[in-house]
């Protein structure tokens, strides 16, 4: 009787960036937007901006994860009053390109780090929300931001600037 040999589940990480992380990140929040339809030309002065990865991260926390060694997706977590913070009031922890590589995307690596991303803004003292933005129309990410708990507030919906897009925000009552 032959006795098969299984290969290991693969593993997921969800870790602090480094800076060997920053050229996957970069690509890979690219490759999201894209494939997701909210820009049609990867020169968009959005997509030149969040490849600027080293700038957002001196000056913000950014967490990766990682499968099999692989780094497949990337969120970045800012407080109030930092450059990168769009709505963040104070006591909340704003996260920012929550992105997942097309090619696993609905693998559980966007839940994994929302539940992250929940459970640091837990550890930080003051903080008792956290708060994304996320395009109006952007169904798959608002679904999975209902379904982890997070609440629509219509009330602090707003506008990209000098256009119709409509941004809506979520919170989650730690």
């Amino acid at each position: 009787m032959t006795t098969a040999t299984l290969a290991p589940a693969s593993t997921l990480q969800i870790r602090s960036a480094t800076p060997a992380d920053y050229p996957n990140i970069a690509r890979i929040t690219v490759d999201s937007y894209l494939d997701a339809g909210h820009f049609d030309d990867p020169d968009h002065e959005y997509l030149q901006f969040v490849q600027q990865v080293a700038e957002r991260h001196a000056a913000s926390e950014i967490m990766v994860a990682e499968r099999d060694g692989v780094v497949i997706g990337s969120v970045t977590l800012v407080r109030p009053g930092s450059e990168y913070a769009d709505i963040a009031l104070e006591g909340e922890l704003e996260f920012r390109m929550l992105v997942v590589d097309p090619a696993v995307q609905r693998s559980g690596a966007g839940r994994a780090m929302l539940n992250a991303v929940i459970a640091r803004a837990r550890e930080i003292e003051g903080v008792d929300t956290v708060s994304l933005t996320t395009g109006g129309h952007w169904v798959a990410a608002r679904a999975l931001y209902e379904a982890d708990g997070f609440t629509h507030v219509a009330k602090r919906d707003w506008y990209v600037p000098d256009t119709e897009i409509v941004l809506v925000v979520y919170t989650y009552a730690l």
